[in-house]
């Protein structure tokens, strides 16, 4: 059975802070809504836009405010994603690193997104698939997403590599061991805690960690 090595994309592949944040300002700005410090929105990098926004407004993930908050953002994400987003350091060696195994990414960006941004960033020919969020889907979560992502791939034996607790429990929903990355968002603790079975802090880690899990 061929092996696969699951990405999540913000945080692992790419650093999407910079754009992230100006485009939730900008959402906020053209609704009249305060903007916000990086640090208070760093947080947010990850988890689905309906909860992301939802927390960050007080309000309910389902409520109007929060859809238009995710327009807004979109107005400008869809073409600013491409030039203010950089691949992580080390993500391109590391993926080269990983030949021989299947390479798959599980976003909650929706797949109308990922799928360019992937391109632009040189790194989109790595992967025989890539699941996220259709543009127009109702709240969906990452256990759904990588769901997905393994329907599409078939049988398979798989790692999950991600740096939020979002991922390491939809990991561990599909029986998958994780891998958790500390050049993302989310901490070591928070990796720890979600139960990651390896945390590592540099890509080059990657190829000899995703081995040890996969069992070769």
């Amino acid at each position: 059975m061929r092996t696969t090595v699951i990405f999540d994309l913000d945080g692992v592949l790419v650093d999407s802070r910079a754009v992230f944040i100006s485009c939730v300002n900008h959402a906020f700005v053209k609704l009249g809504l305060p903007t916000r410090a990086d640090a208070e929105l760093e947080p947010y990098i990850g988890p689905p836009f309906p909860y992301a926004f939802g927390e960050l407004l007080g309000v309910a993930h389902d409520a109007p405010i929060v859809t238009a908050c995710i327009e807004g953002y979109r107005e400008r994400y869809k073409t600013a994603s491409l030039t203010e987003t950089t691949v992580a350091p080390g993500i391109p060696e590391a993926l080269d690193a990983l030949a021989g195994r299947r390479l798959a990414v599980a976003t909650s960006k929706p797949k109308a997104f990922a799928d360019p941004l992937l391109d632009a960033m040189g790194i989109g020919a790595y992967f025989s698939v890539v699941a996220g969020p259709d543009l127009a889907a109702p709240t969906e979560d990452k256990t759904e997403t990588l769901g997905r992502a393994l329907h599409e791939l078939g049988p398979t034996r798989a790692v999950m590599v991600g740096d939020r607790s979002f991922d390491i429990v939809a990991a561990h929903a599909h029986g998958l061991p994780a891998i958790g990355v500390t050049w993302g968002i989310g901490t070591h603790k928070e990796l720890h805690d979600a139960g990651a079975e390896r945390i590592i802090g540099q890509p080059e880690d990657l190829a000899a960690t995703a081995a040890v899990l996969l069992g070769d």
